[in-house]
């Protein structure tokens, strides 16, 4: 399999403006599409050339507890599915394929006009899209809203806006700190190998 990253990360919101204010304007991620109708949207952020966020503004959606990252939780939730990018098409069916053989649950190909979309569920029950760019559509070069009753904010089009306050200023050198965290394992450190202090960058 030839995996070019994550195509969409699909999230749920209650509020599409407050998203997009953050996402878009706030964070710089360029609004490319925009799908929905009275009661549905979904939004997507371009974060790399081949990679998005997305959102689904669903009523009654509220946003989950106060967690750490990585901390468990029940309740509320703000994931909806994963989306894996593949190369081409072929992967996408040689895919389905390997997970049909598997015995797993999986999707017919569904055509999305600028995707062709494979579903399937991990063992752990985690919604797993698989999808390959259909050639010629670029909704980063267009951007296309097509949601029949798009948000205020919305209207304003793909690129970030100028809403947000600039910073006072910028933390000078001396007072960057970088705090010791569960990573350094990953290069052969323990977190508890520093200082408890942070250090000086």
């Amino acid at each position: 399999m030839r995996f070019t990253g994550i195509n969409h990360l699909a999230l749920a919101t209650g509020d599409m403006d407050r998203t997009i204010r953050y996402w878009r304007d706030l964070l710089g991620l360029r609004m490319v599409a925009g799908l929905g109708h009275p009661g549905y949207r979904h939004y997507f952020f371009e974060l790399t050339e081949h990679d998005m966020i997305a959102f689904f503004e669903w009523p009654g959606v509220q946003p989950g507890p106060d967690k750490d990252h990585g901390a468990p939780v029940r309740g509320p939730f703000t994931f909806d599915h994963v989306s894996l990018g593949v190369a081409s098409e072929d992967d996408l069916w040689d895919l389905r394929d390997r997970l049909d053989a598997a015995g797993m649950w999986v999707s017919e190909v569904v055509d999305h006009g600028f995707i062709h979309s494979l579903y399937s569920f991990d063992p752990n029950n985690i919604p797993v899209e698989f999808s390959a760019r259909v050639p010629g559509v670029d909704l980063g070069a267009n951007p296309v809203m097509a949601d029949t009753d798009p948000t205020l904010y919305a209207l304003e089009g793909a690129e970030p806006q100028d809403v947000w306050p600039c910073p006072v200023r910028s933390t000078p050198v001396a007072e960057r700190r970088v705090y010791p965290g569960e990573g350094l394992r990953l290069v052969g450190q323990q977190p508890g190998d520093k200082d408890p202090e942070p250090h000086h960058v």
